[in-house]
């Protein structure tokens, strides 16, 4: 019988001592970058009111850690870093909507019940920023060139950015007469990247070759501007015209920043489980992960559900995923040893303790044997470690 005690959780990991080092000098990286870019950081509580969660196009709640409070209420572990800032911005006191937009970051721990594999844990610590109180191509271009500046401060080389529209689809499927039980068969085709089953409905539905290719398009088609054109040339609806002049804009600003090599536009990149997105998508790869370590776009309503209208889009970056990425791509993450060690013999202590503080104030990493060895043991024991400096205090010249 296994003795859970020994044992993480299903889901849960240790942090071992040089990947930890890694992840904390990166974090303190993103800190200075979201700074530099005017963005502040705060800390929500890693429980929140369950129903902060739950509401309808929010998170699924069996995706959800769910426990009680003394008085019987539901919480839940915190899930994102989202919904929790869109609840903070409705809950500001002495709003003044002249100082808007409102900048926020934050670097914490995240908790869901998800698919396991790829790297992916139900704890893991997310990093992001959220634009609130600003609308338009421009305010989602500064959002997702900061995510590229994340990714690659935080050591990815290989990234590609995906950006959708959710106006796109829901246009087309204006234009087509798509009933709402068609319009969500195809959305989750879409999804899931299933041509057979656009195919099908489109032979049921009795579509012309023109319109079979429009849908085909959507989970198929990527680009940049080539791509919108071609949508643009098929489509008349107002809203998904006016998606594509989002994107385009998006990629002009993002050109103007050497950003573009980084983008393509993903037509069928519509959102997932989290079901807030009203505008852009977006979602950063790289390789030896199968899941996207980054994962952002516009949600304007999200604020107005806890009784303040405001734009938004933000974006959030997997630390775990990110780290799990570059060590299966063959970064070391090898913990730096320690600079020196200080031993002594009988009756010298205190002088080692002068000398190791000494040591310590010159800004080199120092530790005092406190087992007892000898100048020999001491000597071996700092090979092993790669300890490049050794002192031992015995009353001679050291």
């Amino acid at each position: 019988m296994i003795n859970a005690k020994f044992y993480t959780a299903d889901g849960f990991q240790d942090t071992l001592p040089g990947i930890c080092a890694f992840k904390k000098k990166t974090e303190a990286g993103l800190r200075e970058l979201f700074r530099l870019h005017g963005y502040k950081e705060i800390e929500t509580p890693g429980i929140e009111y369950l129903d902060i969660y739950s509401r309808p196009g929010f998170v699924p709640e069996e995706n959800l850690y769910k426990m009680t409070d003394q008085k019987g209420r539901l919480l839940a572990l915190r899930y994102d870093g989202t919904i929790p800032s869109a609840r903070y911005a409705a809950g500001i006191k002495d709003f003044d909507p002249s100082l808007l937009p409102l900048r926020l970051s934050y670097i914490e721990n995240m908790y869901r019940f998800a698919d396991s594999g790829g790297g992916k844990q139900n704890e893991f610590t997310q990093a992001g920023v959220e634009l609130m109180g600003a609308e338009g191509p421009d305010a989602d271009a500064e959002v997702i060139a900061l995510a590229i500046k994340a990714a690659l401060s935080a050591g990815i080389k290989d990234l590609q950015i995906s950006i959708g529209q959710a106006k796109l689809f829901d246009g087309i499927a204006v234009e087509l007469g798509l009933s709402d039980d068609t319009r969500e068969a195809i959305r989750n085709a879409i999804n899931s990247r299933d041509t057979v089953t656009i195919e099908k409905t489109c032979d049921n539905l009795g579509f012309n070759e023109k319109q079979r290719e429009l849908l085909l398009m959507l989970p198929d088609a990527q680009g940049t501007y080539d791509l919108i054109d071609a949508f643009r040339s098929r489509i008349s609806n107002a809203n998904a015209l006016e998606a594509l002049d989002n994107l385009k804009e998006i990629l002009d600003a993002l050109d103007e920043q050497g950003f573009l090599k980084y983008v393509s536009v993903d037509a069928g990149l519509m959102g997932g489980s989290v079901d807030y997105y009203t505008g852009c998508i977006f979602k950063g790869y790289t390789y030896e992960v199968g899941f996207p370590i980054i994962s952002g776009g516009r949600y304007d309503n999200t604020v107005a559900v806890f009784g303040r209208q405001m734009e938004c889009v933000g974006f959030s970056l997997s630390l775990t995923l990110t780290l799990t990425a570059l060590l299966r791509q063959g970064m070391s993450m090898d913990e730096k040893p320690v600079d020196a060690v200080v031993g002594y013999e009988a009756g010298r202590r205190a002088e080692a303790y002068k000398i190791v503080n000494k040591l310590r104030e010159e800004g080199t990493s120092a530790m005092i044997d406190t087992t007892g060895k000898s100048q020999s043991e001491l000597n071996e024991y700092a090979a092993k470690l790669g300890i490049t400096k050794v002192v031992f205090v015995n009353g001679e010249e050291n």
